[in-house]
């Protein structure tokens, strides 16, 4: 055999040995999907699941509490937990995929960080947002935050993104869309299955809070067909859209309210993405 051969056969070798351990090394990267989704109107789970039984999300004393119809579901988005590593592979597999995100790694899990410090930083922008959205919601319905108690339980879900979903949940438990009608006349949702995103503050302001283009397929999944996404991220929202699904967005707490109540009435205007 001559040298070129020779030479070229084991150049062959090395390239196909260092592409079987690129395809399998760790690389930075994380990959996101969409996640469950709850009604803050109702209990999650929606049945007994694994040992878990269903739990009130949100809980009000101090004043009467309707039963409303529909549902007001906030949505979320999972990923590969913050040590497992992502190789070449799966990165190529999930990139083409719409149910599937990849982004570095930092983006989603700060660098230096580690499992439990991730968990504490999401459970505490958790209990930020449900504080906030339980001023902005007494605030809305000028009630007082010393006599009306608002308790709200997802302790599986971390992070802002629920905040408009949970302020427009405890709206509807206490008030509705304001009318005083029974049933879903008189409901926020007339009865429908609304999702959506959004973080807020307790001056009602919605801001973004990203994954939007993986939150409405989970919207789509559990059967809701409207969904509320903060203005700036409307963009994301249209990225393979779910057939079915109407995206309307809001800047604020009264746009959504707003919106939703044009929505049931069929007069108004109801933004659109």
């Amino acid at each position: 055999m001559s040298r070129r051969p020779v030479v070229l056969t084991v150049c062959a070798v090395v390239v196909a040995a260092l592409l079987g351990v690129a395809a399998f090394a760790p690389l930075p990267f994380t990959i996101m999907y969409p996640g469950i989704t709850a009604n803050t109107l109702g209990s999650y789970p929606d049945k007994a699941t694994d040992g878990q039984q269903p739990q009130r999300v949100i809980t009000i004393t101090g004043a009467t509490v309707r039963q409303p119809s529909g549902a007001l579901r906030m949505t979320t988005i999972e990923a590969t937990a913050p040590q497992d590593s992502v190789s070449l592979l799966k990165a190529i597999r999930a990139w083409p995929n719409p149910r599937e995100a990849v982004v570095p790694h930092d983006a989603v899990y700060p660098a230096g960080q580690n499992v439990q410090q991730v968990n504490a930083t999401n459970q505490q922008e958790m209990a930020d947002s449900q504080s906030a959205a339980t001023t902005a919601a007494l605030s809305y319905l000028h009630l007082d935050a010393a006599k009306v108690k608002v308790s709200i339980n997802l302790a599986s879900v971390g992070g802002p993104s629920a905040g408009l979903m949970f302020t427009l949940g405890i709206i509807d438990l206490l008030n509705g869309n304001g009318t005083g009608k029974a049933g879903a006349a008189g409901d926020l949702t007339n009865g429908a299955n609304i999702a959506g995103t959004g973080a807020i503050d307790g001056a009602g302001k919605v801001s973004e809070v990203g994954g939007v283009a993986l939150k409405t397929k989970a919207a789509a999944k559990y059967g809701a067909t409207v969904f509320l996404v903060p203005s700036s991220e409307c963009s994301d929202a249209r990225a393979d859209t779910p057939q079915g699904l109407r995206l309307v967005p809001v800047n604020t707490l009264d746009q959504a309210v707003n919106a939703l109540k044009a929505l049931q009435t069929g007069t108004g205007t109801v933004p659109s993405c």
